[in-house]
């Protein structure tokens, strides 16, 4: 306990341990980045736009550096009153507009995306198996930093903006390994397959269940959803929104993960959930093609409204 007071106390924004989160009235979750687009351009990446009860939070920047400001401007999206900006993990289709978005806001508002947080163990070293060093998020915090703005770490669930938690780092209860093999790093003395502990997820939670937004979903969709119920008391899943890296997983790990997550009425499949996997899990949950859906750009999730799929995932039957 007195670990996890001290970490609290530093931390700045509200952090709780489980059960006093208050709930989100109003929740829009606009895609910005995936590899689908009805306006704007399509990438392997992610990035969207999280409204919550008037504040807002950008959750991802993309891969490549100009894409998320490109379809931001090309759906008459103004960012330049965001000024919380969230990095699920150090991966570089999640991490590319960053720098791009914050120098070309600032112009307006000097405060916009002036604040990052990402998850504890995001600047740890990662490794090819050459033992080549591969990641690259500490330069670009470093920039960050130099353009005057602020890099938060989260280790437990903190609250970002009323109504939406940062889940920090996620339990791993379930042995799931939704990412791709290859980057190493060190553990316990030793060099291990890098799991991305950091990866991180937003939480939302409603009167209508908890909303979930997850940039490639590396701690296991399973996990986040057991931490979701953690944090809030055992609420129910309404909505799970972004990546989740199934989509090279065999049929079993998707029967699996969809008994997890049974009762979840939304699915907005981006980035590397995977079409096929997004369509198979949308049979096991028995949802339907206005209620599981491959995310574009463009698409959104409305609280109290549904998914607005957009004209390329869409369905007008």
């Amino acid at each position: 306990m007195a670990v996890l007071l001290a970490a609290l106390a530093v931390l700045g924004p509200r952090a709780t341990e489980a059960k006093d989160l208050a709930m989100a009235r109003a929740v829009k979750v606009t895609t910005l980045s995936t590899m689908l687009a009805d306006e704007g351009l399509g990438e392997w990446g992610y990035s969207a736009l999280v409204e919550v009860d008037g504040r807002k939070v950008l959750f991802d920047s993309g891969a490549n550096p100009d894409v998320v400001l490109h379809n931001a401007r090309a759906m008459g999206i103004d960012l330049s009153d965001v000024e919380d900006v969230i990095i699920s993990h150090f991966h570089d289709d999640h991490t590319g507009g960053l720098m791009t978005l914050r120098k070309a806001l600032m112009a307006k508002n000097p405060k916009s995306l002036s604040r990052l947080h990402v998850g504890e163990g995001i600047f740890a070293p990662r490794f090819e198996k050459d033992g080549k060093p591969a990641n690259t998020f500490p330069m670009l915090a470093d920039a960050f930093r130099a353009s005057g703005g602020q890099v938060i770490v989260h280790a437990v669930p903190t609250e970002i903006v009323p109504g939406a938690w940062l889940t920090g780092p996620v339990p791993r209860h379930h042995a799931e390994t939704n990412w791709n093999p290859g980057l190493m790093m060190d553990e316990g003395g030793k060099r291990v397959a890098d799991y991305l502990p950091e990866d991180s997820s937003l939480v939302m939670p409603t009167a209508q269940g908890s909303v979930i937004v997850t940039g490639c979903g590396h701690a296991g969709i399973m996990n986040i959803a057991d931490a979701a119920q953690a944090m809030t008391g055992n609420e129910p899943l309404l909505a799970v929104i972004g990546g989740v890296h199934l989509f090279a997983k065999p049929d079993a790990v998707l029967v699996e993960t969809a008994a997890r997550l049974k009762g979840l009425r939304y699915l907005l499949g981006g980035h590397c959930t995977g079409i096929e996997a997004t369509v198979r899990l949308r049979e096991l949950l028995a949802l339907d093609r206005h209620t599981a859906v491959v995310a574009a750009v463009g698409s959104r999730f409305v609280l109290g409204k549904g998914i607005d799929a957009g004209m390329i995932a869409g369905w007008a039957g």
